[in-house]
């Protein structure tokens, strides 16, 4: 018999991939409640704060908690032999078998999304295993250790990017005239149709701008706007910022 997913911190990630699993887990938090909420929507037990009971009885267990609670949590559990998969911030796979010496330790990070099953989510080489995992809950990347922190200040942050986007477009929009949901509705439609065409593109971002960019035209004049008031500026500092902690 399959043991449950085991979740060390119900916060907004851990509960996204609980949501996106869709199966019942068992949870414990640091007594903010949200262990309980978590198992009352998806299934599954909440351990309150018994961290050795939720490690006894759940393979694999997801490290959902602050980072700096590592060795804190490690200290009061007996992993020996079961599967930690860690999606702590800037945590080390050195970090996780230092704080786990008896466990398969596997560093992950996914994004939001994965709570609708089409997130991203980012492994470092040497977690292969947990590949199935997290594949039911969207696409999956192995990359270098080294890669992890620039993988998840480029996807991690991208829902939040995404949102601020859409804000600024809606209300640039509302300022021109339109009302605040038509103007919400045209702009998710036309977000995620944008964003399949780049796929069927494969990627090609310059071949997708000049299909849309006539010379002189009002898509020219928007992107030398944009550019003008220093677009890509602003996500080059937005990716040191994220990666400089």
């Amino acid at each position: 018999m399959r043991r449950m997913i085991g979740i060390v911190g119900a916060g907004n990630m851990a509960g996204a991939l609980a949501r996106g699993w869709g199966e019942p887990v068992l949870a414990t938090d640091a007594g903010s409640g949200r262990a309980q909420a978590l198992v009352e929507e998806v299934g599954g037990e909440s351990l309150g704060t018994d961290n050795a009971e939720l490690f006894r009885r759940a393979d694999p267990i997801i490290l959902g908690h602050k980072p700096y609670q590592l060795e804190q949590v490690a200290a009061g559990v007996d992993a020996a032999g079961k599967t930690v998969i860690s999606i702590l911030g800037a945590t080390t796979v050195e970090q996780l078998q230092a704080a786990y010496p008896g466990a398969k330790v596997i560093r992950a990070m996914p994004n939001t999304p994965v709570a609708i099953r089409r997130g991203v989510t980012c492994i470092a080489e040497g977690g292969e295993a947990a590949v199935p995992l997290f594949e039911r809950v969207g696409r999956v990347f192995v990359l270098p250790e080294a890669l992890m922190e620039v993988a998840t200040a480029s996807m991690g942050v991208t829902p939040a990017y995404v949102a601020v986007i859409a804000e600024a477009s809606i209300d640039a929009a509302v300022r021109a005239g339109l009302k605040a949901d038509l103007a919400t509705d045209i702009f998710l439609a036309a977000l995620a149709g944008s964003a399949e065409l780049l796929q069927a593109r494969g990627g090609d971002t310059l071949a997708v701008r000049r299909e849309v960019t006539s010379p002189g035209g009002s898509t020219a004049r928007g992107l030398a706007a944009l550019e003008r008031h220093g677009l890509r500026i602003a996500f080059d500092e937005a990716m040191r910022a994220v990666i400089q902690r």
